[in-house]
């Protein structure tokens, strides 16, 4: 009984012991601590250790300044990815158009005055069947057939294999036998390979796709096919994303066609291959009034064609990749600018 006695009391006493030992460490541990961050402070003379990469800079109105900095960059961003203006779909590639039109009010510079549209404007006026009923634009995928298409496509590769420019735009014009080579033309037709190079079925093709696109300019635009003239410069083109070797290379610049072109009064393209199946990027872009750009996705035997004054101002979306194909064909209404169909036979001198 006496020894359980004295074990009941031992467990109080214990835990008091316990308990003491206890406080006794934490007690100890505090003061570790202390001792440490008097030594600490004793090495470093007196003052807390600083961070390890210094202090943040501070400056009066700090939060307001920062704030400011970053509206400041979110309105140039705004800026430089809204400068473009609105993109407003006239052709997407998956459609496939009768014919979309879009009447369009020519130009101011068309009115009689000084300068070199207004001269344009005094000629077009001389020539009786010429001037358009309105300016505008038309795109239309059921004037070049399929076969036909693919016809133009392989007359333009087999030129174009010949040579090719240092950048991403190479032109063949079958007319005078310029082809594009490094950074200047050559006469193809004068090469060994390029003087007999295509068949008499080749140029027949070609002369039946442009006659189709001739009249439907002139109905289109409601002027004479007989006052209307193919024109230089007519060519094929094939664009990729090789970064540019002459200013000629630059095709993504906006321009005027009559502005570069002096012979040009109608415009009008074929495109020979796909975007977004055959290339990406090089979509064809109307700058427009307002801000808003009209785009057109190429669609291959699709047909474009606008009078070439400044309600059309335009450039093409640099190609990000693929090879991209395409066909110039342009008319006048001045004969002295008239150039025949080409035939592989008459050799020009090429443009340097």
């Amino acid at each position: 009984m006496e020894s359980e006695t004295k074990a009941v009391k031992r467990p109080g006493k214990s835990a008091d012991v316990s308990k003491n030992r206890d406080g006794a460490d934490k007690k100890g541990t505090v003061k570790d601590s202390k001792t440490s961050d008097k030594d600490d402070s004793q090495q470093t003379g007196g003052n807390p250790t600083p961070p390890k990469f210094g202090p943040m800079p501070r400056f009066p109105h700090q939060r307001v300044w920062t704030r400011a900095v970053m509206i400041i960059a979110l309105l140039i961003v705004v800026y430089f990815t809204s400068k473009n203006g609105k993109e407003v779909p006239l052709a997407r590639q998956h459609e496939i158009l009768h014919q979309r039109k879009q009447s369009l009010d020519c130009s101011d510079s068309y009115q009689i005055g000084s300068g070199a549209f207004s001269r344009w404007f005094s000629f077009l006026t001389s020539i009786s069947g010429c001037v358009p009923d309105k300016c505008g634009r038309l795109i239309s995928d059921s004037l070049i057939t399929v076969g036909e298409a693919q016809a133009m496509l392989e007359i333009a590769k087999r030129g174009l294999n010949l040579g090719g420019s240092l950048g991403g735009a190479s032109i063949l014009d079958l007319h005078s036998g310029a082809l594009s080579v490094g950074r200047t033309f050559i006469n193809m037709y004068m090469t060994e390979k390029g003087k007999n190079i295509y068949r008499k079925s080749d140029f027949d093709t070609y002369k039946q796709v442009r006659m189709k696109i001739h009249r439907a300019v002139a109905q289109h635009f409601k002027v004479s096919p007989d006052v209307l003239y193919l024109t230089h410069p007519t060519f094929f083109s094939r664009l990729t994303n090789l970064p540019p070797g002459t200013e000629h290379d630059e095709y993504w610049h906006p321009h005027v066609d009559k502005d570069t072109y002096k012979s040009f009064h109608y415009t009008s393209l074929l495109y020979l291959s796909d975007y977004g199946e055959d290339f990406d990027g090089g979509r064809f872009i109307f700058v427009d009034k307002d801000n808003v750009n009209s785009t057109v996705e190429p669609r291959k035997g699709r047909v474009s064609m606008f009078t070439s004054g400044k309600e059309n101002t335009h450039f093409v979306e640099r190609v990000r990749s693929g090879t991209r194909f395409a066909m110039t064909i342009s008319f006048t209404c001045d004969p002295k600018h008239a150039i025949s169909d080409p035939n592989g036979k008459v050799i020009k001198r090429a443009p340097k």
